[in-house]
């Protein structure tokens, strides 16, 4: 496994404000994209939604306006759910090489790639328009982030303490995912010096999974799946866009949290309903499906809203699905 295979994920960096997604602290965020590339990696992967539409222009002033641009590659995702029009991919394609200070993208992706979202791809040549910038030289390489089909819990850490004891979960994770057959770059959202030296470590010394460490793996995912109800990965994109900003990714962990609870869920009620105070409450959904469009693992996110209304509020009421 060479160094260039590791990734640095901008979707999660560090914000002073966690109710501010644009609220960057770039002294951390400094150090982070430094220590990652002194460790010999290059690779910056940023999108044009992440941290509510301005995780480019937080990279340009971290990373493009700090270092030369021969010394690192920078991907940049073409918003798929985004763009109206053949006319607005161009304005959108500009907007991002000025937000990130550059004139070409070493690796652009069409984001968040599914079969709700092809139609319209083929319908406005998303695809012609991605190999028209890579002929005028405004791209690299092409790609497509495609999503189609957190927390782990203390009894599958075990199973990975037991067998490594030096090892993280999350060298884990990368080892398994970098192992797959035809895998050329994995991605980390690090937002902290301890994962950034942890992860890069997992690199330099790679060593590709094992077939007993499989099994421990296998093991792992049916303890994950019984205990995690709502199987949802915090990414957010369904939150863009809710006309009732429904604070989705955060109910979910409050309802899987519930599940690994014995006892009372007093906290967690707690939680759900200091959260509502800034956000719509699950009961508050209107049915319009947007959420579930922009899913990329296919929730059945309405009906799950259903459930966690049922457990945080008392005589909830939930349109029925169209």
């Amino acid at each position: 496994m060479e160094k260039y295979q590791f990734g640095y994920g901008c979707m999660r960096l560090p914000v002073a404000n966690a109710d501010d997604p644009a609220s960057f602290d770039y002294p951390l965020i400094e150090k982070l994209f430094d220590t990652y590339m002194d460790q010999g990696f290059t690779y910056f992967d940023a999108a044009y939604t992440y941290h509510g539409y301005h995780c480019e222009e937080a990279v340009k002033k971290a990373l493009v306006e700090r270092h030369p641009r021969d010394s690192f590659e920078l991907a940049t995702k073409l918003p798929l759910r985004d763009f109206k029009d053949a006319e607005d991919m161009e304005r959108i394609f500009n907007e991002q090489l000025e937000h990130c200070g550059v004139d070409y993208f070493d690796y652009y992706l069409l984001h968040n790639m599914g079969t709700n979202i092809y139609d319209k791809c083929q319908k406005y040549d998303a695809f012609g328009f991605a190999e028209k910038k890579k002929a005028e030289g405004k791209i690299k390489y092409l790609g497509i982030s495609f999503h189609d089909m957190p927390e782990l819990l203390d009894e599958a850490l075990k199973l990975m303490k037991d067998y490594d004891p030096d090892a993280s979960a999350a060298s884990w994770a990368f080892r398994f995912a970098a192992s797959q057959e035809g895998v050329v770059r994995v991605l980390s959202g690090m937002n902290s010096m301890e994962q950034v030296m942890d992860n890069t470590a997992t690199f330099r010394d790679f060593k590709p999974i094992t077939e007993e460490e499989l099994a421990i793996i296998d093991q792992v995912r049916e303890i994950i799946e019984k205990n995690t109800p709502i199987p949802c990965a915090a990414c957010s994109y369904c939150t863009h866009g809710c006309p009732k900003q429904i604070a989705i990714p955060q109910y979910f962990a409050l309802y899987n949290s519930i599940s690994r609870t014995t006892g009372s869920f007093s906290s967690q009620a707690v939680y759900y309903n200091n959260i509502s105070l800034k956000h719509g409450k699950a009961s508050d959904c209107i049915g319009c499906g947007q959420c579930e469009k922009a899913c990329p693992q296919h929730l059945p996110i309405r009906e799950y809203l259903k459930d966690v209304a049922a457990k945080f509020e008392a005589g909830s009421s939930f349109p029925t699905k169209k």
